[in-house]
């Protein structure tokens, strides 16, 4: 018999409105690359409209968890669950802010064409979004090794990262508005490269969650 039931019920929706708020953040990750591809400003704009409800998802987990700490004496482990859940809260708002500066830029490219055509920005894009699939079901499992592994598809978007950045700074000319589209194409990557590390430290704080023990898994 459940000796706090209306902790654990309240864990439970403390949970899910984390994993509620992670499927947001991938869905504005995917969309914000996607209307970049095809320089949809519209969608682009639609992207930024939705970060309120990223944070909406942080200020409901904010007071969730405060209210567990105070109301519910929660064990050594049960504190780790709730502060596991406010940090991945926080990653996964930065994540989404990521999202929003894609979109922006977006909106910057108003009315011109892309110098070549994105390859290698939708891949890490969608590494990316693996990952952030991969470690909340890491955190909704318990699952150490799965959070772990995390750091293999991490090497893969730092690699793909070096690769368009040279790919970029190698087609920069003596024309200023080739170079300033090229330059905003490199903080796309970089913001993606940074989707990647937020992921990571998913992992490591589902890693802490379950084993009380810290691993860096950005080495």
């Amino acid at each position: 018999m459940d000796a706090r039931p209306g902790f654990h019920q309240s864990l439970g929706l403390l949970q899910q409105e984390l994993l509620d708020m992670g499927n947001s953040a991938q869905n504005l990750i995917r969309s914000s690359v996607e209307a970049l591809a095809k320089l949809d400003d519209k969608s682009a704009t639609q992207v930024i409209k939705s970060d309120d409800v990223i944070d909406d998802y942080l200020t409901r987990i904010d007071e969730l968890s405060l209210r567990l700490i105070a109301l519910q004496q929660p064990m050594a482990s049960d504190l780790r669950i709730i502060g596991t859940a406010l940090k991945i809260a926080i990653d996964l708002e930065r994540i989404a802010d990521h999202a929003v500066d894609i979109a922006k830029i977006t909106i910057r490219f108003a009315g011109e064409e892309l110098v070549k055509p994105l390859e290698i920005i939708p891949q890490m894009a969608e590494i990316a979004i693996e990952m952030l699939q991969e470690s909340l079901e890491a955190y909704t499992e318990r699952d150490v090794h799965r959070a772990a592994a995390l750091a293999e598809k991490d090497d893969r978007v730092d690699k793909l990262y070096s690769t368009v950045m040279q790919e970029l700074m190698s087609l920069m000319s003596a024309d200023y508005n080739r170079n300033r589209q090229l330059t905003h194409l490199l903080l796309v990557a970089h913001y993606l490269e940074r989707v990647a590390d937020h992921a990571t430290n998913i992992g490591e704080g589902v890693i802490y969650m379950v084993t009380g023990k810290r691993k860096d898994l950005n080495v």
